[in-house]
């Protein structure tokens, strides 16, 4: 009986890690301004959100933590499809908790060079509304943030497949 109870508490734990403490931010409410520490094509600098959005769209994405096979298949694929945002006006940024080392590799392994990734800290987590429960990870959530700053579009699934065509296909619609 004790290893059964012992098992059910590991697969609730296991569950409880891998669904967000909240939901996401709304549609049409102000994204959190922030600034932190970046990496692009292995270097570090820093990115202001308000800076970004000077330029035109942002698609923010969090993702739980780098080099885990998700998170890579997913930086592959916002790499991948960067041209096409880039085409549309938008810029990319990916945001875990990772440390600044861990993700100045992380930009030039799998990001490919293509879109910074940012150090996103506990108060940044909680901003979005996508903090894993008692875990201090980020759920695999996306926001397209319009250039006025208020959120445009929201998408948060654990699995990465849908992320880069739904944010795509999101600032496409918004630029029609």
């Amino acid at each position: 009986m004790r290893k059964m109870l012992i098992a059910v508490a590991g697969v609730l734990a296991g569950h409880a890690l891998a669904t967000p403490a909240k939901a996401q931010l709304p549609v049409g409410v102000d994204a959190p301004a922030f600034t932190t520490r970046a990496a692009l094509a292995g270097k570090e600098m820093g990115f202001s959100l308000a800076a970004a959005l000077r330029r035109g769209p942002v698609v923010l994405y969090f993702y739980p933590k780098a080099f885990t096979s998700g998170c890579t298949l997913e930086a592959n694929a916002f790499a991948e499809a960067m041209p096409e945002f880039r085409q549309e006006g938008s810029s990319v940024i990916g945001m875990s908790n990772d440390d600044i080392e861990t993700l100045k590799r992380f930009s030039k392994e799998e990001c490919r060079d293509a879109f910074p990734v940012g150090v996103a800290d506990e108060g940044l987590i909680e901003a979005y509304d996508v903090a894993l429960r008692v875990s201090g990870l980020a759920s695999r959530t996306s926001y397209v943030i319009a250039q006025d700053g208020s959120i445009a579009f929201v998408h948060s699934d654990s699995d990465y497949r849908s992320h880069v065509a739904k944010t795509l296909e999101a600032v496409r619609a918004r630029s029609n």
